[in-house]
């Protein structure tokens, strides 16, 4: 028996209703504006993204408030680019809601012309909060160390190139710091290594807060963290904030009713100007003054500096 063909064919209520089912489900809504008016139109989906109350007046002036400043500029600049040359444009940009939530939105614009001139735009918006989030919580994963949430040894050879060939900023790191906490083992060893992370914990806490102005501080792995210090500049000063680590990371700490005695040995190494060396090079010379503040003691600092001598802080 031989399917009637047209019982296949939806009417026109169903299929748009399915279409706009589709649409929300997806989170895309369409739009468009008047290029000499500038009156908006939208579809529920727009609305229900910028949460904006349906049958209130759409003035774009408005609307383009609810923009993140970055993603404004972009925005307009694309806006502006698709009006001038007719090609269509997608980007991702940042909005605020009307209740104040951020979301991410993929926005297209369209133009179509009328008499050879742009009569109007036109597009649709998605949400895609739900995947950016998604790609940040991924990027978060790998580029940070788990335990402490400091940057991982990855991300520091990134941000290192960053940071010093920053052109606008002149490049403006001074020194590479190395920190190898002492005694960590024997900690472990004695009181385990849930003793050992909460140690661990705490001096990325420390770090943190004392080094919130640096360019990256991180965690290289077991007991060794660093730091890319972007100021003071001067040798000596550098020496100084050194020497104020050291004390600030031989305060004791209290876990599970237990005191924990911790020290820390501490190599830095100045960056120079102009940035032409070599991470490789500047790791060596850091682990170098390192090797040089536990021979002497432990619980102490030295910087290597330009002229290739070790001072102690």
């Amino acid at each position: 028996m031989k399917e009637d063909p047209a019982a296949s064919v939806l009417p026109d209520e169903v299929r748009v209703r399915l279409y706009d089912q589709a649409l929300n489900d997806a989170r895309i809504g369409a739009w468009e504006c008047d290029l000499e008016t500038e009156r908006l139109s939208w579809t529920s989906g727009v609305y229900d993204i910028f949460g904006y109350p349906v049958g209130n007046p759409l003035r774009r002036t408005s609307i383009v408030d609810l923009y993140v400043d970055e993603s404004r500029r972009n925005m307009e600049l694309a806006r502006a680019e698709v009006i001038r040359s007719g090609r269509p444009v997608t980007l991702d940009t940042e909005i605020r809601t009307c209740r104040g939530e951020r979301r991410w939105m993929r926005l297209s614009i369209n133009a179509a012309r009328e008499g050879g001139r742009p009569a109007r735009i036109f597009g649709s918006k998605q949400d895609v909060t739900s995947d950016r989030q998604a790609i940040e919580s991924l990027r978060q994963q790998a580029e940070t160390d788990p335990l402490t949430g400091l940057a991982n040894r990855a991300l520091f050879q990134v941000r290192y190139r960053e940071i010093v060939n920053d052109a606008l900023n002149h490049g403006f790191a001074s020194a590479l710091v190395l920190i190898d906490l002492d005694g960590f083992k024997e900690l472990n060893d004695t009181l385990g290594h849930l003793a050992g992370d909460a140690c661990l914990c705490e001096v990325a806490q420390r770090l943190r807060r004392a080094f919130h102005d640096a360019g990256l501080v991180g965690r290289l792995g077991g007991d060794e963290f660093v730091i890319i210090l972007r100021a003071p500049t001067h040798p000596a000063r550098i020496a100084h904030v050194l020497q104020q680590t050291v004390a600030m990371l031989s305060r004791p700490l209290f876990w599970n009713g237990c005191h924990l005695e911790i020290s820390a040995s501490i190599g830095a190494a100045l960056v120079g100007r102009p940035h032409r060396r070599r991470i490789a090079e500047l790791f060596a010379e850091a682990d170098l003054a390192l090797y040089e503040a536990k021979a002497a003691g432990r619980n102490r600092a030295h910087l290597f500096g330009d002229e290739g001598q070790s001072r102690a802080a």
